[in-house]
């Protein structure tokens, strides 16, 4: 190859467009998963990430993206935390699964189990096993 040529890269070019930027922003707004944003631009997974990763703004545009897709779902929750009769209800079992596997940084439950002995002791600190030998039995029995 001569210095005049490029080098072409390799694969289709990248279809990234900087106006993808507001309607992720837009669609994280509205409560939107990483996935249903993908899924309504018609863009896949994989390809968001790429672009994350090759385009600053694009990174900081998913950011805020889930900072407000975030917000959106605990709006929701403030919006019916009071029930009132006749009135719409939040499924709280619902929306706390929903918010563990969305956030799960903020909203996951984690339960840590530890057994110990006394005041914090370990159960078993060792096992000792003596030999001891027998009394000679013909002594005893006479």
């Amino acid at each position: 190859m001569t210095e005049t040529q490029e080098k072409r890269p390799v694969g289709r070019p990248s279809l990234y467009d900087p106006a993808y930027c507001e309607q992720v922003i837009e669609l994280g707004g509205k409560g939107k998963s990483i996935e249903q944003i993908g899924a309504i631009l018609g863009i896949g997974t994989r390809t968001l990430f790429t672009w994350r990763d090759e385009h600053e703004e694009f990174r900081h545009a998913l950011e805020l993206a889930k900072e407000l897709e975030q917000a959106w779902w605990e709006d929701m929750a403030q919006a019916y935390m009071v029930e009132e009769k006749e009135s719409a209800k939040l499924n709280t079992g619902l929306w706390s699964r929903s918010m563990a596997a969305r956030f799960p940084k903020k909203y996951r439950e984690s339960v840590k189990q530890e057994i110990t002995g006394a005041e914090g002791a370990p159960l078993l600190q060792g096992i000792q096993v003596t030999f001891v030998k027998p009394e000679n039995q013909s002594q005893d029995a006479g």
